[in-house]
């Protein structure tokens, strides 16, 4: 690349994408492909008559990923993102660190070395995937929040807590009322 900018590049202005094809079309047959390369000690366009035969051609679409571990820390909605897009994983996980690997079409989600979820990659961003089994469940996911019915109570408090008017803990501790 630096030969590239340096040496094509510099100094040169172009009118729109065929003007810029053109000179570099030029460049490469005059200037490029017929100067010794220096790791090389020959020149590029005798390299590639002499390998052409043994060249296959790449696939369509991308020719590689990068399948480097990446660190995600999972969201409060159990979703973990990677390249815009969400993929759920145990909820049991929210605020802990995974490893997303991805291979062969797939994301695959650990913890401490566990395997704990696996997602088809999605083409595409902004999308989101989530397994059902991933997520709290039904119960949890409808509860509701009671409210106070109304009179006071200085009973204990149970352990579904109810939102009450502020009112109560006036008249309760006496702060309320005529003064």
């Amino acid at each position: 690349m630096k030969y590239f900018k340096r040496n094509f590049l510099a100094g040169r202005r172009f009118r729109d994408d065929l003007d810029f094809n053109e000179q570099l079309q030029e460049w490469m047959a005059t200037v490029a492909d017929v100067r010794v390369h220096g790791t090389t000690h020959e020149r590029p366009i005798d390299r590639f008559a002499r390998e052409r035969d043994s060249l296959v051609p790449a696939p369509p679409g991308r020719a590689f990923r990068l399948e480097a571990p990446l660190t995600r820390v999972v969201a409060t909605d159990y979703l973990v993102t990677v390249d815009t897009n969400r993929y759920s994983v145990p909820f049991t996980l929210i605020g802990q660190p995974v490893e997303v690997m991805r291979r062969n079409g797939f994301l695959q989600m650990r913890h401490r070395g566990q395997l704990v979820a696996t997602h088809p990659a999605l083409d595409g961003r902004h999308q989101l995937r989530v397994l059902p089994e991933h997520g709290p469940g039904p119960i949890a996911r409808n509860a509701r929040v009671r409210y106070s019915t109304g009179g006071c109570s200085t009973e204990a408090v149970p352990l579904d807590i109810e939102i009450r008017d502020l009112a109560c803990y006036e008249t309760a501790y006496g702060l309320g009322g005529a003064q």
